[in-house]
């Protein structure tokens, strides 16, 4: 009866094919060519995770060598096709001309026990091999997995949202729009609060806000470089580049107003405005600071303070095309660009647009 199936499939007679498999697979299941067929069955019927899963499990069970080349080859045809639908999907949406704006991906972190059933999902979304998959996956905090067109990122988003495997995209277009105030200092503090701030243009102003209007914190340390001169192995001098010192900063993201203010040690004037700790010659920035903070905590017991800035940015920083397209709003005395300024303004605006997107419901 093999042979009968076999010319059913020659004539491409699927239908017979199916009548006659179903009583092979009643009188003998286990039957390696059986299992073949079923497997082309599936696979002419475009049912191709279900061939797929019983090719591999020919590859492993049987000797048979012209069975397994069979379903190397059944294997190699379904790659073919899903890789030419994946083309076809990310042309299509990449077509409209909003969908080729420069975005971002982002992996949302994953526990261990989740990561083994994801990273196959993950390899087979994008083709890689299954252990690169699970390294690929993050445990603690966000990775930036790639950068592209949004429209693309979208296409490969949305199917890993399907495979449950958390993430998020957004265009730089998108982080570029939101508005940045840098706060000099607040100077009240109720239901509703006042800081004086500069805007964008650097026109100094003031702006009233509800504490019930900030979603989220973010806090961060930007390392501040300066040239020393020492002694290398040769005892001969040589300037090098260190980090010297960190620059501290926070940010309080009001996504119902589009933007975000920004603090920071070295620009606030903790001698203006509201008294937040009392002002003694004994007095250092880092306690000035360290007593806003604690500030800002009584005032916001329950919004997210988001801290994993070092490590994402550690894994970005060589990314210099992408990082270049994003201004920082970072005011700090540099000699040199640093990509680490971009880099924490991508980060806090990466924490925006999820909380835009948790509102709005839309990446």
């Amino acid at each position: 009866m093999i042979e009968q199936v076999a010319t059913a499939f020659e004539r491409k007679d699927y239908h017979t094919a199916a009548k006659l498999l179903k009583q092979l697979l009643k009188e003998s299941p286990d039957n390696p060519w059986v299992q073949f067929y079923l497997g082309r069955l599936h696979e002419v019927s475009k049912k191709f995770q279900d061939a797929e899963k019983i090719y591999r499990q020919l590859l492993r069970s049987t000797t048979n060598t012209k069975i397994l080349t069979q379903a190397r080859q059944g294997l190699q045809r379904i790659k073919d096709i899903e890789q030419e639908a994946r083309q076809r999907a990310i042309i299509e949406a990449t077509t409209e001309p909003s969908n080729t704006e420069l975005g971002v991906l982002v992996l949302e972190p994953l526990s261990n026990e989740l990561k083994a059933q994801a990273a196959s999902k993950f390899a087979q979304i994008f083709q890689i091999d299954t252990y690169t998959a699970r390294l690929t996956l993050p445990s603690r905090g966000w990775k930036l997995y790639r950068t592209g067109q949004i429209g693309e990122l979208k296409f490969y988003g949305t199917q890993l949202q399907k495979a449950e495997i958390p993430c998020f995209w957004t265009t730089i277009a998108t982080i570029q729009q939101i508005q940045v105030y840098q706060v000099n200092y607040f100077v009240e503090s109720a239901t509703n609060t006042t800081v004086i701030c500069t805007n964008q243009t650097n026109q100094l102003g003031s702006l009233t806000f509800n504490w019930s209007e900030v979603k989220a914190r973010v806090a961060g340390l930007l390392p501040i470089f300066e040239q020393v001169v020492d002694v290398n192995v040769n005892r001969k001098l040589e300037r090098k580049t260190q980090t010297q010192d960190y620059a501290q900063f926070c940010d309080l993201l009001l996504p119902s107003r589009r933007c975000i203010l920004r603090l920071s040690d070295k620009s606030y004037e903790f001698q203006q405005g509201l008294e937040i700790a009392p002002q003694t010659s004994q007095n250092t920035i880092r306690i000035n600071w360290n007593h806003l903070l604690e500030w800002l905590e009584q005032q916001l017991p329950h919004v997210k303070v988001w801290s994993d800035f070092t490590p994402f940015a550690e894994t970005i920083l060589d990314q210099t095309e992408m990082l270049g397209n994003i201004q920082s709003h970072i005011h700090l005395f540099r000699r040199d660009k640093t990509n680490w300024d971009p880099a924490f303004h991508l980060y806090s605006g990466l924490v925006f647009s999820n909380l835009t997107h948790n509102i709005d419901g839309d990446n």
